[in-house]
């Protein structure tokens, strides 16, 4: 099992709670960015392309913990930038667990062995460690050579010292289906508790926005790095999420799920986009025209999300909508090889040039 049952249980007594009382929006995981700094330039972000002096700013513990008082929801996300660089880091997360919330700190973990000292092991704390594939193309992702060994290494020490550790791999159009399969063997055998996918979404201020994947290509893709599964691969996410990505189910977004606070404010509408601020928690639920949002409402921004930030909560929402959704994803939690051999097929194709520019310059300098 890649998730805690306490864990499990505080999430399904939680939106158990919110389908009882009546509640259409409610958040699942806040999105808490205490920061925009980052040790690192990867070419698929666009959360550090901000002024100076915006990435010298930090939100306070105090404004985290009011914000997450108001939010409510069961588990925190604590995205950034590089939360590790945030000076008060070690007091925000002891501030969280005093709370019981479930905290997923996301770090590329090139600080993590020099911080993780700051941490104390808990239920509650989950290192979710950004690897973006083995190590030729997590370097090439995050602009550093040698990036993937100081993540692994990062990863080893947390786990020698009973920290919960996840990875976040996030993929991109060219993405090579056989190289993220023989990661996830890798990842199994590091010994990280689970792993999380999504595809990348193009954020406008990104400096590469050649290959982002659309909803077709992205669905082709997942169906065959998912299809065919190894029994000993672990998610650390909805199983029903998991088949929206290999074109398997289909779900609304919901961009009220994953709600974002971070320096500006509650930011509309959702991780992703920023369409506006709100001073407050319910004034982003109540203010915030959620039908512009999503593939259905026809905006051009949403046109090919199928980020889990839109879409696991639309699967969690499906799990206890009804006592099929509850069958539905009992049956993907056990039932997981998804043979397919038209899938098998996929992974002998030649993948596409994930950087297909660079290699024709590489090419040209090497016969000049």
């Amino acid at each position: 099992m890649s998730v805690p049952v306490s864990q499990m249980w505080t999430v399904a007594t939680y939106v158990l709670r919110q389908r009882l009382a009546g509640r259409r929006r409610y958040p699942l995981v806040m999105m808490l960015e205490p920061l925009f700094r980052c040790n690192l330039a990867c070419a698929g972000c666009g959360k550090i392309q901000y002024p100076a002096h915006i990435l010298k700013r930090h939100l306070s513990v105090d404004e985290c913990m009011k914000a997450v008082d108001e939010c409510g929801s069961p588990m925190v996300a604590i995205p950034g930038g590089e939360p590790l660089m945030h000076p008060e880091i070690h007091k925000i997360v002891e501030g969280l667990v005093a709370r019981k919330k479930y905290i997923y700190l996301c770090t590329n973990a090139l600080l993590l062995k020099e911080k993780i000292g700051l941490f104390q092991p808990t239920k509650y704390l989950t290192f979710n460690v950004h690897m973006d594939g083995q190590r030729e193309h997590h370097d090439f992702s995050v602009c550093r050579e040698g990036g993937y060994e100081l993540a692994v290494e990062g990863i080893r020490e947390a786990l020698r010292r009973g920290f919960r550790v996840t990875t976040n791999t996030t993929l991109f159009d060219g993405a090579d289906a056989k190289s993220v399969r023989a990661f996830f063997d890798e990842m199994m055998e590091l010994g990280v508790e689970g792993m999380v996918l999504s595809p990348g979404y193009s954020y406008e201020k990104a400096p590469d926005q050649l290959h982002f994947l659309g909803r077709a290509r992205t669905k082709r893709l997942f169906r065959a790095i998912l299809s065919n599964r190894k029994a000993n691969w672990r998610f650390n996410m909805s199983p029903l999420f998991l088949e929206f990505l290999m074109g398997k189910r289909h779900f609304a977004c919901t961009p009220w799920g994953m709600p974002t606070y971070n320096l500006f404010g509650w930011q509309k509408p959702c991780y992703l986009l920023q369409d506006g601020y709100a001073d407050s928690f319910q004034e982003l639920i109540e203010t915030t025209e959620w039908d512009n949002y999503g593939t259905e409402s026809g905006n051009p921004k949403c046109a090919n999300c199928m980020v889990h930030s839109g879409y696991e909560a639309s699967a969690v929402h499906h799990t206890f909508n009804s006592w099929r959704g509850l069958w539905e994803t009992a049956r993907a939690t056990f039932l997981t090889a998804y043979r397919d051999r038209e899938a098998l097929a996929m992974l002998e194709e030649p993948p596409r040039p994930v950087h297909p520019l660079v290699q024709i310059e590489t090419r040209e300098k090497t016969t000049a």
